[in-house]
């Protein structure tokens, strides 16, 4: 398995302090967010407000991706030693899963295997359910994630009495990536991967789960789409919380400058690297 770092030499995430010349020495902790590939960045985005003055390591496993369209064995049997890696390699503090389709498959298994404290995304079922006037809800997420037996048990725990629709969008992932890159994504294949979403009646649907950390960067095109106005909901900024509570107290320690990992060895394309500046600078092959 090749792992590429590129790393920002130049341009520090905004809001962060890099380690140079005359910075203290004391080490700052790492956050290690990983996700099938670019979805983890709305994840990542969130906890940087959050914990400015951390290290961070983001690792996109394209060479898997997308993890919906492999066996849940094949996921589990592919993060769990490639967690171990990167643990042993970067030592984080915490590791954040920012992936919907692994942490519902892999969380328990990483857990009893190392003793780093972990942080999951899984579906945002019960802030949307407590939210919702109509009381209907839909949850949005790749094929994987709607049928786990885990989202149906957040549903019976949870659903506070909504009637809550389940929609596998299988082709919506890869589409969020595409556009990233600045590929030509139509907003007609937009809407059709998130139109069974939208039920009307007696009550219309008002509140949509974005269970899949991919959705949000489409979500301009989204609202764009919508046949009438509903609430998006994004766990990311409750990903985040749960981090920051995780590690404790927040410290001045001086951080150094994020990484971002491919496992596929291939370089970000001309455009992917623009699009990815905010949040890492400009990329170079470390």
């Amino acid at each position: 398995m090749i792992l590429v770092i590129f790393v920002d030499r130049h341009v520090p995430v905004v809001g962060r302090r890099a380690v140079g010349p005359g910075s203290p020495v004391s080490p700052a902790p790492t956050i290690l967010v990983f996700d099938s590939g670019l979805g983890g960045l709305t994840v990542f985005r969130e906890i940087v407000k959050a914990r400015p003055h951390c290290s961070y390591v983001y690792v996109a496993d394209d060479e898997f991706f997308p993890y919906g369209h492999h066996s849940e064995d094949a996921v589990v049997g592919r993060v769990v030693p490639l967690i171990g890696q990167l643990i042993e390699r970067h030592r984080p503090a915490i590791v954040v899963i920012a992936c919907n389709t692994a942490s519902t498959l892999v969380l328990p298994h990483l857990r009893a295997a190392y003793a780093v404290p972990f942080v999951g995304t899984v579906p945002a079922i019960k802030p949307a359910c407590n939210a919702s006037r109509s009381r209907r809800v839909s949850v949005l997420g790749t094929r994987g994630t709607v049928k786990r037996e885990y989202t149906q048990k957040l549903i019976h725990d949870f659903g506070a009495g909504c009637e809550v629709t389940l929609v596998g969008a299988a082709e919506l992932p890869s589409m969020a990536e595409a556009a990233l890159r600045g590929e030509i994504v139509t907003d007609d294949a937009i809407r059709a991967e998130v139109a069974p979403c939208f039920l009307d009646g007696k009550a219309r649907t008002d509140t949509i789960v974005l269970a899949c950390t991919h959705f949000p960067l489409l979500l301009d095109r989204l609202e764009r789409v919508a046949p009438w106005p509903v609430d998006w909901i994004d766990p990311a900024p409750a990903i985040a919380r749960r981090t920051a509570e995780l590690l404790g107290p927040q410290s001045d320690a001086a951080a150094v400058p994020a990484r971002f990992i491919l496992t596929s060895g291939r370089s970000p394309s001309r455009t992917l690297a623009g699009a990815l500046k905010p949040y890492f600078g400009d990329l170079q092959a470390a």
